[in-house]
Order: C-alpha cells, then structure tokens, then sequence
C-alpha cells in the first residue's frame, strides 16, 4: 500500500504522491516488474483526484521508475539507472574539489566587514555616511531611468551605458583634465571588478607584478587569487619610491595610487611618475592608475592623473563609491585604445554588463550638474570632518602620534609614537571592546613590520557631533590600557 503523510493538500498532493512511490521504488518495497494501484484506484484510497495521482504517475515516467501499458496498471520499471534499493551511504570528502583559483582565494584573509559587529563609533576607512547619500535626487533620476520608454528589455552593450560613457567622458574632462574617446571609457561594478578584470587580462600565473608597500588589501588579493608573484616596492611621504622598481622584464603590471597613496596619503611627485612611465614602456607593461578619492583635495590643488602622461602604458580607475556610496557597484576605467576589445570581450564574459538602470540614472545627474553639485556639497562636509578629526586627535594626544595624509581623501594614518607594531591588533581588540572602530595599517604589508603602531582612520561615515566623542572614547582605551606599557 502506498504511504503517504496525513495532512496532504490538493496543493503540493501530486509531489507528496511522486516522492512517496519513488522512494518506496528505490527501498525495494516495490519490485522491478510488480504492479502499483491504477490511478483510480489510488486516487481513491488517498482521497484525492485522479488528476492529481495521474500527474504523478507521469512525472515517475518521465523519469523512467515506473512503465505504462495501454489497458494494464503501472509497473515498476525496468531502466537500469534506477535500482531498488537505496544507494549505501558513504563518507563524505569535507574538502571541495575546486580549481587552483579558488584555493588561493581561500587561503587570503577573510576580511568581510558586514559580517563584524556594528559599533557605535566607527572609523572603517570606505563607509560613507547614509546621510550624505543624495536620496531625492538619485530617485528622481532612477525613477526617470525606471519609467522611460523601452522597446524592449534586453542585454546592453558589454562596455556600458552610452549615455553614462558620454557623460563621463565630459566630467573626467572638466573634473580630472582627461581626454579620451567614449570608446575607451568601460563601464564597471566597482572598482574592484576594474582590477580583478585587468588582473584577467594582463597577468598570468606566476606572472610579477609591482604593488605598493604598504598596497589595498583588494588590490594584493585580486593578484594574488590570480597567482600573480607581488613585488612589494616600498613607498614613502611621496607615494612609491621608483627608484626601487625591479627590472620591468617580465612584470605583467604595476598597480600605484599616485594622486593619493593609500594608506600612507603620499602624492606621487613629477620626477618619480616620469620614471614609472618610462619603466613601463622600457618592459612593455602597463600600469593602473587607481584614482580612488580624486574629487577629495583640501590643501592642495588637485593632481593631475598619470593617464594624461601615460603614453598608452596607464588605465586609469575611477569610482563612485566615495562620492555617493558603495553600495551602487558603479565604476569605470579608461583605457589604451589597444587594449579596449580585449576589456570588452572578458567583461562580457564576467557579468553581460553592470545594471542598467543605475547607469541611466548616474547620467542623468551628471548630465544635469547634479552629480558634481552633489560631489562639491561632499568636500565641504568632509572638510568640516576632516578638521574636526584632527583637532580632536591633537587635543586628547598631541604628539603621542603623527598623522600623515591629510591634505586629501577620506583618511589619515595615525602613527602611535609610544606602540610598536605588535601592539596595534590589541590595542584595536581592546577600543573594539568599547565599541570604537580603528584599523591597523600592518595589515596592508605584504611583510611583517617592526615599526611604530599605525592606524587608518576613515571619517567620512560619522556624523560631526560623534566624531569627538569617538576620539575621547579612544583616548581613554589607550590611557587605560596602554600607558603603562
């Protein structure tokens, strides 16, 4: 007799009924060639319709359990893929079978910061504050993306929006002084996908390839999932020292910051980028401008890019996300003309091509002033931050610390005179603790330090008013913990 549970529905009886007669086929109660109930029968000992037993039936002969004659009941049937009885169960391998990308991936630190606790002060360098983000004019221009007319709903051009790719093409102009064809300007979700798909089109495995010392963490990643070989080349109060460049021969690329080194805040001087580019083009090899803050200057007047001087040997990184927020994956890269079908035809194999919508509406407020309205209220704003950071950190430390970096960006570095570099991961457990956030910069070397402790703090995501009491609730964690030491 077939079993099946009490309680069955007309909804979902049929698949009750399927897995129920399949799983009696594979224990064995039923055997190959033996009869089951007719579909009038069954649908009258378990209640139902006999529509609801004859589809069923028809799925267990789609997939080859049981055999139907014209005239006759249904038979178990006699395919040999299925047998009648359960498969013994054997041990299962804990550990995947994945490609060697994958296992170097694994092995990189796991560092996914929604995953960490919320913290009521919380310097992370990257977050944005939600107040800032432009809500009515974003929803203006999406809802105006959203609501246009389409003759239909399809893929997009691999590269990008062409309206977003006009647009940036006038602000890369008037913004940072680049000039460059539409056509060389791709569309991506974020930066990071602009390094992972330079990393997928310039490095092989085992391929060299120039980091700064000390590097973003995602930069180093992405090469080293690849299984790129870094060169750490180390870098002082002016970005990347080139003069410690290895032999370009066989270095597949060099990936620098030279507006705004990051962490340390140095600005790559003229001498050293006429250097690095005439290394580049001495190897043959390319090098990514990374230009992550560009629009954040406040000492300074702003740098020029190291793509305007490149000679076809520079792709050049831009992002939204420290203008209007991380959370939209929206970026864009410029590139050699050699090298635009190559970026084209694998990103179109990574993604089809960055969402739509969010293009469009990206465009639209460029095309209207509202984006760079938007971009010049933000530097005002964290300016005030900025300032009122810094005055905190020099009222409650003075100089116990050095703070490099603070003529641009969304950061500094803090240098604890009185730490050293393996005090920095307890001294961050312990402010954790009291609910402040402040991130050790050894963790952006390739190689363990002996130097003084250092800290990268964002404030870019913190309302003004807390911004002090962050700082005080800091100094209190290192006097009572470490002043002694």
């Amino acid at each position: 007799m077939v079993q099946l549970a009490k309680g069955s529905r007309k909804s979902g009886a049929t698949r009750r009924i399927y897995l129920s007669l399949r799983d009696q086929i594979l224990s064995g109660v039923y055997d190959t060639g033996e009869k089951l109930p007719s579909s009038r029968a069954l649908a009258g000992e378990l209640g139902v319709s006999r529509t609801t037993v004859t589809a069923a039936y028809d799925q267990l002969i789609s997939e080859g359990y049981i055999q139907v004659r014209q005239g006759a009941k249904p038979t178990v049937g006699f395919e040999g893929r299925h047998t009648c009885t359960r498969p013994e169960s054997r041990p299962q391998d804990t550990t995947p079978r994945v490609s060697a990308y994958a296992s170097r991936a694994m092995a990189l630190p796991k560092n996914i910061s929604p995953e960490q606790a919320v913290l009521q002060y919380d310097f992370r360098y990257g977050d944005v504050a939600s107040s800032d983000f432009p809500k009515l004019a974003w929803r203006r221009a999406l809802n105006a993306a959203v609501l246009a007319h389409r003759e239909r709903l399809g893929y997009e051009h691999p590269a990008g929006s062409l309206a977003l790719r006009r647009a940036l093409q006038s602000y890369l102009w008037r913004a940072r002084g680049i000039e460059c064809d539409v056509a060389q300007i791709i569309i991506v979700s974020g930066s990071q996908q602009a390094l992972d798909l330079c990393a997928r089109v310039l490095v092989d495995a085992g391929s060299q390839v120039v980091l700064e010392e000390p590097c973003y963490a995602m930069a180093r990643n992405v090469m080293l999932a690849t299984g790129a070989m870094p060169v750490a080349t180390p870098c002082d109060k002016d970005g990347m020292d080139t003069s410690r460049l290895p032999d370009p021969t066989g270095v597949a690329l060099a990936f620098v910051t030279p507006s705004h080194q990051f962490p340390l805040g140095g600005v790559l001087p003229s001498g050293r980028r006429k250097a690095l580019i005439e290394w580049a083009i001495a190897g043959n090899t390319y090098i990514i401008e990374d230009d992550y803050d560009g629009e954040y200057r406040y000492d300074v007047r702003p740098i020029p890019p190291l793509w305007m001087t490149g000679k076809g040997r520079v792709i050049y990184v831009g992002t939204v996300s420290k203008t209007l927020s991380p959370t939209l994956r929206l970026g864009y890269t410029v590139l050699p003309s050699t090298l635009v079908e190559t970026f084209v035809r694998c990103k179109q194999i990574t993604d089809r091509h960055s969402s739509s919508f969010e293009q469009e509406a990206l465009a639209s407020m460029i095309d209207t002033g509202a984006y760079e309205s938007h971009v010049r209220k933000m530097r005002r704003l964290n300016a005030e931050r900025r300032a009122v950071f810094l005055n905190a950190m020099a009222e409650a430390f003075g100089d116990e610390v050095d703070i490099v970096g603070t003529s641009a960006g969304l950061h500094i570095v803090a240098w604890f005179n009185c730490l050293t570099a393996s005090d920095e991961e307890r001294f961050a457990g312990c402010a954790r603790q009291e609910g402040v956030g402040i991130y050790p910069i050894s963790r952006l070397f390739a190689s363990p330090t002996d130097q003084r402790a250092g800290f990268i703090f964002g404030y870019a995501s913190m309302p003004v008013a807390l911004i002090g009491k962050a700082v005080e609730k800091l100094v209190q964690v290192y006097r009572s913990k470490f002043w002694s030491a």
